[in-house]
């Protein structure tokens, strides 16, 4: 239990600097927030496969062998079009970060990205992520067959 207590708090350690640092939502050099004092700069908006990255994160569920953590974009589609009215227009994502349970830190995998812009009824919101069979934070939505 040690292990996973320990990697837990790795991620969530890293996952808040990783954050602050690289993606930080409405708080970026363009965004719709701005800071009128800061010893740092505001980073800049995130970029996957030429595209802009509307929003920030929101949703997290980290794999069964703690090495992705998977990353979705909507929280509440109220409280989206008041902080994130582009990602509305334009649609969400889901991002996946590689997680490196033996010498620590998290990284973006550039390679992957689901993106919800192009749906037939317009752009969508993703919210929650579910492995079948997972753990408690996925699998308390399955219903088992009698």
């Amino acid at each position: 239990m040690a292990m996973l207590d320990n990697t837990i708090s790795l991620i969530v350690r890293t996952l808040n600097s990783w954050v602050e640092h690289s993606w930080g939502g409405s708080l970026v050099n363009d965004g719709p927030v701005t800071i009128l004092k800061d010893e740092d700069s505001q980073p800049n908006p995130l970029c996957l496969k030429g595209k802009r990255m509307h929003g920030g994160p929101q949703m997290l569920q980290l794999s069964l062998d703690g090495t992705r953590l998977y990353v979705s974009s909507s929280l509440y589609s109220s409280w989206d079009r008041q902080f994130y009215p582009d990602m509305v227009e334009k649609g969400g994502y889901l991002v996946k970060l590689d997680v490196n349970v033996a010498t620590g830190g998290i990284t973006l995998d550039e390679d992957f990205l689901v993106e919800f812009d192009g749906e037939p009824d317009g752009p969508l919101l993703p919210h929650e992520m579910r492995y079948p069979g997972g753990d408690a934070t996925s699998d308390i939505w399955l219903v088992d067959d009698c």
